[in-house]
């Protein structure tokens, strides 16, 4: 063939990768082995490519999570919520505490990186719209959610250390046998639950304590007559 007529060398990025494929072994990898486990040379590997090929499609980790990220928050659903400014912002608490924990890596990224997804920002503008319908200034609003924000973390964070633990050893956390140990003697109340204690430590009181949090958290409406009895009702019914 003359060498006019042969075809041009391509240059480029590869044309068998892609966005959606990077994110789609990028996701895999966080779900199974975790954010620490992800990099781009892991990420090559699982993708059978050179780890030079990837710079073609992403800037470095950051952008990639930042992509996966993004992908997981494009597909939530957005259900009618309440009315009633302290339900509203309950259920949207709720909603993003049960994602969370289908996907535990994200709270690891959302946490270690400060990065979080442009498309899930609408959780953080319901609930803070939710305290200001309450009665909240803005500013206290962003307490509101901070706070808020926190407690779903750190619920998540210890569980899923929890479970990675008893995943790698099989015993129970130090804390559960030394509270085991324990006698009336110097710590009664303690030792009066020991038997039970990784039982009651592990139930899933979130929607309680959720419940809880954002009575606390919210201001008692001069509009509405009856705020004590209505919240003392609606505490065990979130359990």
């Amino acid at each position: 063939m003359p060498a006019e007529a042969r075809p041009a060398k391509r240059v480029g990025r590869p044309p068998r990768l892609s966005v959606e494929a990077i994110i789609a072994a990028a996701d895999r990898i966080l779900e199974t082995e975790g954010p620490d486990k992800l990099s781009m040379r892991r990420l090559a590997s699982e993708l059978d490519s050179a780890p030079m090929a990837l710079y073609y499609h992403v800037r470095d980790k950051d952008e990639l999570l930042l992509l996966v990220l993004e992908a997981h928050a494009k597909h939530i659903p957005r259900p009618d919520l309440p009315d009633d400014p302290r339900e509203r912002l309950t259920a949207t608490a709720l909603l993003l505490y049960e994602l969370l924990a289908e996907r535990a890596w994200i709270v690891e990224v959302l946490t270690a990186d400060d990065l979080f997804a442009p498309a899930a920002l609408w959780f953080v503008e319901m609930m803070i719209g939710a305290a200001v319908d309450h009665g909240c200034t803005p500013e206290q609003a962003v307490d509101v959610y901070r706070t808020i924000w926190y407690y779903i973390v750190g619920n998540l964070i210890i569980r899923v250390n929890s479970r990675r633990h008893l995943a790698r050893t099989g015993n129970p956390i130090y804390r559960d046998r030394a509270i085991a140990d324990l006698t009336t003697d110097t710590h009664p109340h303690l030792a009066a639950v020991a038997d039970r204690w990784a039982e009651l430590t592990t139930r899933d009181s979130h929607r309680q304590g959720l419940a809880a949090l954002v009575d606390g958290l919210l201001p008692i409406r001069p509009d509405v007559p009856d705020n004590s009895a209505a919240r003392t009702k609606r505490g065990p019914a979130h359990q």
